[in-house]
């Protein structure tokens, strides 16, 4: 029988920080995808990595910690790998969060208070102060945040490079290899993964299938509450640099942590390194369902253009889509299965995962080689009631 020290399922950029940080810790890694790697949630994000839009608590922590390791592990994939499979197009170019009423100003100065006494660096600015800083934003400016330490990548190139890193390092990386179920030994201990038409063996398995981790666990018996959220993405054609950093409405933070199935619309505008300009966001319970909306692409359209009336008579060049994993209280789930020794889930980041990625990893890892860990696992675990689910016959 073939055989691996672990097993992720799920090559996305969740399951390709695992990998990675599981092979840096010494450990034979197999990743398998039933599609092509890179090519599910992770092909549809944005390539955020925020502090800005996430209230002070254990996801905050876990993105702060995300956010110093990025720099590193970039650099030191291109010790290990070259510039060139390590070109991931990081851009720490900061965030700018725009109150467009005054009812909205209090509670985002209330949050970016908030956030900087956990130590994110949060700078309030005047409307003029703003616009100076992106003089195509609307005059219709009540108040604003500006967070330097938000940036972006290029999230199918991140998770290319550290499943380069696997590769490198004697593991594997596998496209169109199903999972299907888990094999236990005679103590109820993982003991390998059904993939395809074979079994390979292995101490551990880890579900980092995304949105479908769900469908995983429930395979495996130990089902978990993670679920699919729709998001959609509108790209312009390339243009002059009409914005500089990523810039957001006051309002996408409540979107993110709404749990409502309705609709949620809010502006997220920024620029990439090709010159197109990126409008998002939304955020939409609709199962699986790929039906292209054309109410949701007018509500991004007119979110953006309020926030840059530039863009307006801008063509769209694509659209695009994906399905986020979301759990019920809006936190991952990472670490391992109390009901199944063996069996890891590092799933549920929702829209965060590309900024998430890295402390997912090493907290992944850290938990099962025994190490202490930077961040408290507590708040992530398996067995917290919003995500464990009963086996259902």
């Amino acid at each position: 029988m073939e055989t691996a020290d672990v097993v992720v399922i799920g090559a996305g950029i969740i399951g390709a920080a695992c990998a990675e940080a599981l092979s840096a810790s010494g450990l034979r890694v197999l990743v398998v995808d039933r599609g092509a790697p890179a090519g599910g949630t992770t092909a549809g994000g944005e390539g955020n990595v925020l502090l800005s839009d996430k209230a002070p608590g254990p996801e905050l922590d876990l993105a702060v910690l995300s956010r110093r390791l990025w720099p590193q592990l970039i650099e030191s994939l291109r010790a290990e790998l070259g510039d060139e499979v390590a070109r991931v197009e990081w851009e720490p170019k900061g965030g700018l969060v725009v109150a467009t009423d005054q009812d909205a100003v209090g509670p985002l100065a209330i949050l970016a208070e908030a956030q900087r006494e956990v130590g994110v660096e949060a700078v309030e600015v005047t409307p003029d102060e703003a616009r100076a800083m992106e003089p195509y934003l609307t005059e219709q400016v009540a108040g604003a945040v500006h967070y330097p330490g938000d940036a972006q990548l290029q999230p199918v190139l991140a998770a290319t490079a550290l499943l380069a890193a696997v590769r490198a390092r004697g593991g594997e990386v596998r496209g169109g290899a199903e999972a299907h179920s888990l094999v236990f030994d005679g103590s109820g201990k993982v003991a390998g993964v059904r993939v395809g038409e074979g079994t390979i063996g292995c101490g551990a398995v880890v579900n980092a299938c995304g949105p479908w981790a769900g469908h995983f666990s429930v395979a495996a018996g130990a089902p978990i509450e993670v679920l699919p959220r729709r998001g959609m993405v509108l790209v312009t054609a390339p243009l002059p640099q009409v914005v500089g950093r990523k810039v957001y409405a006051a309002d996408y933070v409540a979107a993110v942590a709404s749990s409502d199935v309705d609709l949620q619309v809010s502006a997220v505008v920024e620029s990439t390194a090709t010159g197109t300009v990126l409008i998002g966001s939304s955020r939409q319970r609709v199962g699986f369902d790929e039906a292209l909306q054309v109410e949701v692409l007018r509500r991004l359209a007119r979110s953006a253009v309020k926030l840059f009336p530039v863009l307006a008579g801008v063509p769209v060049m694509r659209t695009y889509g994906g399905f986020r994993p979301y759990t019920p209280d809006h936190l991952p789930v990472i670490g391992e299965d109390p009901r199944f020794p063996g069996l890891w889930h590092a799933s549920g980041h929702e829209g965060a995962g590309i900024g998430l990625a890295p402390a997912t990893g090493r907290l992944l890892a850290d938990l099962m080689c025994g190490r202490e860990s930077e961040v408290d696992p507590s708040r992530f675990k398996v067995d917290r009631p919003a995500v464990i689910a009963e086996v259902r016959t």
